[in-house]
């Protein structure tokens, strides 16, 4: 009895440790938007931003790539289908969909991740999922309908949409490889590792993508006007890249390996809800009733989502065999007419798209 006390204290500190994780990367996620929006509007193409987020992230992580490369030989598949999926294939969705249907209707359609995760889990790893997960998915992304406003521009452009669900499809790579080897203790593959390669992969594909020879890099040395107060590009940049995309991936994926992929997808929703807040303190855009009502209804099914699943605790081989494993439960601007608050913010947050 005093082992199994033991073993759920450690379970419940894992679990919060897991959830101040998740709860770090959604809001370096969501600021990402607040730093990238004076750059683009002080002439840089947004593609050309998100290169620059990539591809400086790859550079501060390529120590580790160096340190961690036996994992080139032991994991191939993995570090390539994280950089293909996790870091380029969302983003190149992304703005491939917001190109051709309004950019609440992609957000909403590319949040739509945590539900497919939960559709993951239950048909192709074959595990149950409980009514309460289910539950905060469908709370989470109703909530996020509302902060993005999604009313304001409906359309219905099919491919539009087919590439809005690639990205919420890439999505959920990202959060299904996070977790790949959580349970095979010190043999599982270092996740710093895994970040480090997935960015330069993903610094490759948008190289080719955003094509940034072609980039206005005198922006980079001026300054940028963010709600009237000058602030110099170099330090928006440096944000963009080792808080909003270092920080947030680091956090993020150490999240996944202690929660589950199916919670941490719906505290990823909370990536919306920050960068709409965050650009009404710093940018000075309104919030109006329905995005405050969403925001807590996001709040509301992330709690539910996150409280219908047992963290995963780190076991012995032999403890293991001991202790069932008990199933993870519920895993995540605008333009229309009048662009409502945390437009771009939302445009460039959310896992795939942050900046």
């Amino acid at each position: 009895m005093p082992v199994h006390t033991s073993e759920s204290s450690q379970g419940n500190r894992g679990r919060g440790v897991g959830l101040g994780l998740a709860l770090g990367s959604a809001v370096a996620f969501g600021g990402s938007g607040v730093a990238a929006k004076p750059l683009i509007e002080a002439g840089l193409d947004p593609l050309h931003v998100v290169w620059l987020r990539v591809a400086g992230a790859a550079l501060v992580m390529l120590p580790l790539a160096v340190r961690h490369r036996r994992l080139v030989r032991e994991h191939p598949a993995l570090l390539a289908g994280f950089g293909l999926l996790a870091v380029a294939g969302v983003q190149a969705f992304y703005f491939a969909s917001i190109s051709r249907i309004p950019v609440g209707v992609a957000l909403l359609v590319e949040y739509l991740a945590p539900a497919l995760v939960l559709g993951w889990v239950r048909f192709v790893q074959r595990r149950p999922v409980t009514r309460a997960a289910a539950l905060g998915v469908v709370l989470a992304v109703g909530g996020l309908a509302c902060v993005v406003e999604v009313w304001a521009g409906l359309s219905f452009d099919v491919l539009g949409l087919l590439l809005a669900l690639g990205a919420a499809c890439c999505q959920v790579g990202y959060f299904v490889l996070s977790d790949q080897g959580s349970d095979a203790g010190e043999e599982a593959p270092a996740p710093l590792g895994v970040i480090a390669y997935g960015l330069l992969v993903g610094a490759l594909v948008l190289t080719v993508v955003a094509r940034p020879w072609g980039m206005d890099w005198s922006v980079l040395a001026g300054r940028a006007d963010m709600d009237g107060t000058a602030v110099a590009a170099s330090l928006l940049l440096g944000w963009i890249v080792l808080i909003a995309t270092v920080v947030a991936y680091v956090t993020g994926v150490l999240s996944v390996r202690r929660l589950s992929p199916q919670v941490a997808g719906v505290v990823a929703c909370l990536e919306a809800v920050v960068a709409t807040v965050l650009a009404w303190v710093l940018l000075g855009e309104h919030l109006s009733a329905p995005q405050i009502i969403g925001g807590a209804v996001v709040l509301c099914g992330a709690f539910i989502a996150q409280t219908s699943t047992q963290a995963k605790t780190s076991q012995t081989p032999a403890e293991a065999s001991r202790t069932p494993q008990e199933p993870g439960a519920g895993k995540g601007s605008q333009e229309p007419g009048a662009r409502a608050a945390g437009d771009t913010e939302r445009e460039l947050s959310g896992r795939g798209t942050a900046l």
